[in-house]
């Protein structure tokens, strides 16, 4: 009602397969399912055996999985499905599957094989339905809580993993496989030209993972309760994806300079509800919006004016205060208690098997018995 009207709505499903960090039939166990062994992340989430690893086969049945859920999604009246690369599930784990024998691990083209065929066998299915992608662009080694600053109740900032025995490091996705706690966009542009060529319309760019180096994904002031002290100003976070999503932005605008002639339209209706150039082949999404709270919609209005992203992406703030964008146009200030401080509750929950939401600012969560549990587990890790 706010809006008047839902005619610039889009609305779209998220296709993934969690891989690692399953959990199909009891919330506090995991039974992965992985693409390949990890000389660090094993120990950590319990892959013990070979036979934790997709065969081939296993794969080709799960892309078919995925054509069948793009069928459904096409059927209830969504726009696109975003075929989910990032954060260490399953199919962006197999962005950085150098070491997996065969088909689907190795060289860049088979590491994104299961992208492909997943596309061409919508397609082939006479799926007309847009597509998009959420990636992370760039990923650093796991980090850990510091153990020598980390005391009963009180974690320790973030330190990375031993990594000195898997150099040059194999496992990641845009890391400087030299050091990697820097990345290294070369893939991610090699990404961004394939999703291109493959027809996927909208590219929302994350970083890293929740699960294993949460600074870099999601800049926060609080850490969740399986993470750690930032060890970084948060803004550093903020910066760096901003950085990246400009350079990746820059990027595909210089491919489609050379690739498309002068007024030549490649955006379809469904994403000219957009008010974006339709002479991209890709819409780019940023992200890591959140920690910015007051200034958010300040930097996202400059960032789009000058051409560094299309859209911006909010998670973390829309659970707080969903209204933050249209109260900063149509009234041009905040309510600054409704502001999302990152205080990570909406990710201590579901990792304690409680429902996810703004526990501190709404009133809904704040009334609920999940509330007092959720401060005792913050109180037990020193959250």
């Amino acid at each position: 009602e706010r809006c008047d009207n839902t005619d610039d709505l889009v609305i779209g499903l998220q296709l993934t397969h969690s891989g690692r960090f399953c959990k199909p039939n009891d919330k506090f166990r995991l039974e992965p399912r992985v693409a390949y062994r990890h000389p660090i992340l094993d120990r950590k989430f319990n892959v013990t055996s070979d036979a934790q690893v997709w065969t081939d086969g296993e794969i080709e049945q799960l892309i078919q999985d995925y054509v069948r859920a793009a069928r459904i999604a096409a059927d209830v009246g969504a726009d696109f499905v975003d075929i989910k690369h990032c954060h260490g599930y399953l199919l962006h784990e197999f962005l950085s599957a150098r070491t997996r024998p065969g088909k689907y691990g190795g060289s860049f083209e088979n590491r994104t094989r299961v992208l492909r065929e997943i596309i061409e066998g919508i397609r082939a299915s006479g799926n007309n339905i847009e597509i998009g992608v959420r990636l992370s662009a760039f990923d650093f080694v796991p980090f850990k809580p510091d153990p020598t600053l980390s005391q009963p109740g009180k974690l320790g900032p973030g330190i990375p993993e031993d990594f000195s025995h898997c150099l040059p490091y194999r496992h990641g996705f845009g890391v400087n496989r030299n050091n990697p706690v820097e990345y290294d966009l070369t893939e991610t542009f090699q990404f961004a030209e394939l999703g291109a060529q493959l027809g996927v319309k909208i590219l929302n760019l994350s970083a890293g993972s929740p699960y294993y180096n949460p600074h870099i994904q999601r800049p926060a002031a609080y850490p969740p309760s399986d993470g750690y002290q930032p060890p970084e100003d948060p803004l550093v976070g903020v910066a760096r994806q901003i950085n990246v999503v400009r350079q990746l932005k820059a990027h595909v605008e210089s491919l489609n300079r050379s690739n498309v002639e002068p007024g030549m339209q490649t955006a379809d209706s469904t994403f000219q509800r957009f008010n974006v150039s339709t002479q991209r082949n890709l819409i780019i999404v940023g992200s890591a919006y959140s920690y910015l709270q007051e200034y958010l919609p300040h930097v996202a209005q400059f960032v789009v004016r000058n051409g560094w992203t299309d859209l911006i992406g909010l998670g973390r703030m829309t659970l707080a205060y969903p209204t933050i964008i249209a109260d900063a146009v149509e009234k041009g200030t905040l309510e600054k208690k409704s502001i999302c401080r990152t205080f990570s509750d909406c990710t201590t929950a579901p990792r304690n098997g409680l429902i996810s939401g703004c526990y501190p600012l709404d009133k809904y969560y704040t009334s609920k018995p999940e509330f007092q549990k959720l401060r005792e587990i913050k109180k037990a890790v020193g959250t």
